[in-house]
């Protein structure tokens, strides 16, 4: 089966871009987003390797990927500072809003069975983090509560 076509919802909000897009079947490491410098986000998510398998294969209706989708982004973004999840399925790309675009890579870190993160700004004010910063505040506060 040839490459699916990734459909996605963008919202907006005063102070963020987000786009969603359902990737079933794949890992957090299967998955690559890019913010470039003229302003697009590219959402990419590759198949995993086939396993031998005895089985015959019956009927063939949807595919794990590979995914692929290049957007226009409605105004420029803080690369860098996205915040990036994935579970259930469902890619999402929270993006602060900027005066200029930052083009950045964003990988996710896996946080156990198929859910990722990438932690940019929280989701709070757009202060800049790393994910392992936001464990060990979370840590922090848990251990205090």
């Amino acid at each position: 089966m040839s490459e699916a076509q990734l459909p996605v919802k963008v919202y907006q909000s005063a102070e963020r871009v987000t786009v969603a897009a359902p990737m079933p079947g794949l890992e957090p490491t299967d998955i690559r987003v890019r913010v470039t410098d003229d302003g697009h986000i590219v959402l990419h998510g590759q198949r995993r390797a086939h396993h031998p398998d005895t089985r015959t294969l019956v009927v063939d209706e949807w595919t794990p990927g590979p995914y692929e989708r290049t957007l226009a982004l409605p105004c420029p973004v803080d690369g860098p500072l996205a915040d990036v999840t994935y579970g259930n399925g469902v890619l999402v790309v929270a993006l602060p809003k900027a005066a200029r675009v930052r083009a950045a890579e964003l990988e996710m870190i896996p946080i156990g069975g198929v859910r990722g993160q990438r932690v940019g700004s929280r989701g709070k004010g757009i202060t800049p983090t790393t994910t392992e910063a936001h464990r060990q505040a979370q840590a922090a506060m848990n251990s205090a509560g």
